[in-house]
């Protein structure tokens, strides 16, 4: 079977508005709206009904075997933290360490430290209750405490595996995890900072407010030391990025056959999920129906992210059985746009639909097949791909965001002062960390 290139770009379009209509006005949850497109797709290019299910069979396992057990222990990590009360101890350790003049930085540096296990909604629910306490001791507007630990969560969620978004197109594109870190971190680090920078700027004029209706965690509660509260976060990335150092070949024998599988992501966050189990403190100690309550909840909450993932590993394999790289390749100046066709596709879909995970679980699954077109058919071009799908899916978030809810909910802000906060600092960050990736692809590249 031969398509033109007409053919195959209305289909793929339909799909894409398929998915986003679904999703953002009728509350289709993301995994059946992949799903369906899939076959809207393969039948607008008159593939057999037979083939487009072989290739979703194909492309949902692909993308299980490559990234489904990081997705399931990463998610328990974050609810294992969450529940020790660690997020308390790392927030209050580096509140104390900035001091109080400067509690916006620290629950900004806060966000991107607890935002590496733990995904951004979670977090700032779990870090509500102390941002607004410490906005109420201060008398910081609340605007500015509240989109500062936001903006640092956020960066962190759009840019770095475990988190959904970025280990499905790491999987998809077949990049390492620990350069993605590595760079990753180099990129949402600044982007943060620029959201904690456009939030004090923009927020002073914001009222404090206090809602009753937080989550605060009791003061009562036992917690755990500072070093058990932050070992679980470092010691696994400090072993991934260890091991994205050692090639192949040298990690056969010794030492470096050891730190070449530990640094696993999966045995990584394995060890990080141990020593988040040994957090909590000796006087408090496990009970067992806490912790199967904990692992099933983790389990749960796992089981629904992967059912998107797999939805988007099945829409990329139908994409490639349509041969829409060969076409556009032929078609098209690809080789002109290079990163930023990516961070534009990803920004769109991202906007279109609110969902940064959908964004680029779905922009991967188009741009697989374009990347020898787009020049991008290399380790770093696929990993500075990566990054800039990561940049596009932090821009814009709006009323269709959750996250967005999320912040303003627990913080008591209103519509206008979200949009006016969150939503261009939230422009502002997918800007730079896309200027960022620009740089940093300009530095390797030479």
């Amino acid at each position: 079977m031969h398509n033109s290139l007409l053919p195959v770009l209305i289909s793929l379009c339909a799909g894409i508005l398929l998915i986003v209509l679904l999703t953002a006005r009728y509350r289709v949850h993301a995994f059946f709206a992949l799903f369906i497109s899939c076959f809207v797709v393969g039948l607008g290019v008159q593939l057999p009904v037979a083939e487009i299910i072989v290739a979703v069979k194909e492309g949902f396992g692909n993308i299980m075997k490559s990234i489904g057990l990081i997705i399931v222990f990463g998610t328990t990590l974050g609810v294992l933290l969450e529940h020790t009360g660690s997020t308390r101890v790392m927030a209050d350790f580096i509140l104390k360490k900035t001091g109080e003049h400067r509690a916006p930085l620290a629950m900004n540096l806060t966000g991107l430290l607890v935002g590496l296990p733990i995904f951004c909604d979670s977090g700032y629910v779990v870090l509500s209750g102390l941002n607004k306490s410490i906005a109420q001791r201060t008398g910081i507007p609340m605007g500015i405490m509240a989109v500062s630990l936001a903006t640092g969560l956020y960066s962190i969620h759009c840019l770095i595996p475990p988190h959904p978004g970025a280990a499905a197109a790491a999987g998809i594109m077949g990049v390492d995890f620990g350069k993605l870190i590595l760079m990753g971190a180099g990129i949402a680090i600044p982007a943060a900072l620029c959201g904690y920078g456009w939030a004090n700027y923009a927020g002073k004029k914001n009222p404090v407010i206090i809602r009753e209706d937080s989550a605060v965690i009791p003061d009562g509660l036992l917690l755990p030391s500072v070093s058990k509260a932050f070992l679980p976060v470092l010691i696994p990335v400090i072993l991934i990025a260890f091991r994205s150092s050692l090639s192949m070949e040298s990690s056969g024998t010794g030492w470096r056959s050891l730190f070449f599988t530990l640094g696993d992501p999966v045995v990584a966050l394995a060890i990080g999920i141990l020593l988040a189990l040994g957090a909590k403190p000796a006087k408090s100690s496990w009970k067992k129906t806490e912790l199967s309550s904990l692992l099933q909840d983790s389990a749960e909450k796992a089981g629904g992210i992967l059912v998107i993932i797999g939805a988007g590993g099945a829409f990329g394999a139908v994409l490639a059985a349509t041969h829409l790289g060969e076409q556009m390749s032929v078609s098209m100046p690809l080789g002109q746009l290079g990163i930023f066709f990516p961070f534009l596709l990803t920004f769109v879909l991202k906007t279109a639909q609110g969902s940064s995970t959908v964004a680029i679980i779905t922009a991967a699954s188009i741009i697989h097949p374009l990347l020898p077109a787009l020049g991008l058919n290399t380790a770093n071009g696929q990993l500075f791909c990566v990054l800039s799908m990561g940049a596009g899916s932090m821009m814009i978030s709006h009323a269709n965001d959750a996250y967005f809810w999320v912040v303003a909910k627990f913080s008591g802000l209103d519509m206008r002062t979200m949009l006016r906060l969150y939503t261009v600092g939230s422009v502002i960050m997918g800007m730079v960390s896309f200027a960022m990736v620009c740089v940093l692809k300009f530095i390797v590249d030479g």
